[in-house]
């Protein structure tokens, strides 16, 4: 049947739409904006956000497996708890759930509290869902390149018990898979959940000596102090959010996003390849730059 991706113009998003699509899958999306869509003509699109319950009906009909991901916004939760409950209301029942790493521990941490809280009832109202509880993306670092290449310096807090980042490509591949699963189930599955991480736990210091490595020059880790990392932040997004994204390091910093026993092997198995690695991130993001410097002169 034909799967419903929300959140579908963003990073994880339109590669989830790619990965069903290479898979024969039926897709429908839901945004606010579609002419600013570039999928496929194969791709149904509705108009509509998850506060709007007329589109919402609408984009769930005639289906029964859902994508869920929303955005870090200040009505984050509403957003989710709406669209579940309309969910539930049309008969749409498979669900997997983009959330994230620890989501019940920081409780201190706005989106983090917020996706326990879609957890708990994609649990308790009886879905068949998928919860994917990704770490750290990647590919977020290319928000922070400039600083690197220029002020010679990695900016953001992680602390020294270490993260285990994942690449985004690797997360949307898990999704499609996992979305396909919940669908072509002949009976209802019991919910899941998967620690989504990479290959390698790294520190701070173990990233900072990655970048220095990969560009032949010393760069050094901004250190665990959080306050210039918020300063930056205000500067490419709202000040709430600056602030919750300080929030969040603080939690990298006090307890990292170390992977459980099996869960990097789990992934591997599941993909079918080995995970995609912070250094071959840096190496691409190097190389990427080069080519635009060089097209340049």
């Amino acid at each position: 049947m034909t799967i419903l991706v929300t959140g579908a113009t963003g990073r994880v998003g339109q590669q989830i739409v790619e990965q069903l699509l290479q898979r024969n899958m039926d897709v429908r999306v839901l945004t606010r904006s579609p002419s600013k869509v570039s999928f496929s003509k194969m791709v149904e699109v509705v108009k509509g956000d998850l506060l709007n319950i007329d589109s919402l009906r609408e984009a769930m009909t005639g289906i029964r497996t859902l994508f869920l991901l929303n955005a870090v916004t200040g009505d984050e939760f509403t957003q989710a708890l709406i669209t579940l409950n309309i969910a539930k209301e049309v008969g749409v029942d498979r669900v997997v759930y983009l959330s994230v790493f620890d989501a019940e521990k920081a409780v201190n941490v706005p989106h983090f509290t917020v996706k326990y809280g879609a957890e708990r009832m994609l649990k308790e109202q009886g879905f068949s869902a998928t919860i994917l509880r990704p770490a750290y993306f990647i590919d977020n670092d290319v928000r922070v390149k400039e600083v690197i290449f220029n002020n010679e310096v990695y900016p953001i807090p992680i602390g020294g018990k270490g993260i285990a980042m994942i690449d985004v490509t690797d997360i949307a591949e898990i999704a499609a898979l996992e979305l396909i699963r919940r669908d072509q189930a002949e009976t209802t599955l019991p919910v899941e959940t998967l620690n989504l991480v990479g290959p390698d736990t790294l520190s701070g210091t173990d990233i900072a000596a990655i970048w220095s490595e990969e560009l032949g020059k010393t760069i050094k880790y901004g250190g665990d102090d959080p306050s210039g990392f918020e300063s930056y932040m205000e500067t490419i997004m709202p000040k709430w959010s600056a602030y919750e994204m300080r929030l969040m390091a603080e939690r990298y910093v006090g307890y990292g996003m170390v992977p459980q026993a099996g869960d990097t092997e789990h992934l591997t198995k599941l993909l079918g390849r080995p995970l995609k690695s912070y250094r071959d991130f840096v190496k691409n993001l190097i190389n990427n730059e080069r080519v635009i410097f060089e097209d340049r002169l």
